[in-house]
Parts: structure tokens; C-alpha cells; sequence
């Protein structure tokens, strides 16, 4: 299972068709709530799919894939 918490911006596979590809977790669960952040439309995705689609997620200034994305430690 991957590691993303709400508020991080991810990237998927395929890009929005406002021509966006990041974007914002606003809700986790059993599905995934996402934001585009060019047009600011939410849509919902479920975790299974999501997982799919995901490529990388941004860690500070830049984008890591997202299997070398680990959970910080505390």
C-alpha cells in the first residue's frame, strides 16, 4: 500500500483536460477525493484505482516517484 497523506499534490498517469497534471488530496478512504490545481475541479477516484494511476508525489520543491516515497519518521 503507498504512503500519501491529505494535502499532498501527486501526479497521475494521464494529465486533466484542462492540461493540469498535479494534484491536491483533499479527502482519503475508501476513495480518494483529488483537486485539479489549474481548474480547481474535484473528482473522486477509489483507492484501488488511484494506486494504479498515481506516478509521483512532491517531496518539498520536487516530484519523487511515488515507490520511492516513504512514510516519514517520528
Amino acid at each position: 500500500m503507498l504512503y500519501y497523506e491529505l494535502g499532498d499534490v501527486v501526479t497521475l498517469k494521464k494529465g486533466h483536460p484542462c492540461g493540469e497534471n498535479k494534484w491536491e488530496i483533499v479527502r482519503k478512504g475508501a476513495d480518494i477525493k483529488l483537486k485539479c490545481l489549474g481548474c480547481e475541479r474535484m473528482i473522486w477516484m477509489g483507492r484501488m484505482d488511484f494506486e494504479k494511476r498515481v506516478r509521483k508525489i512532491k517531496e518539498g520543491d520536487k516530484f519523487v516517484s511515488i515507490v520511492h516515497h516513504h512514510q516519514p519518521e517520528e
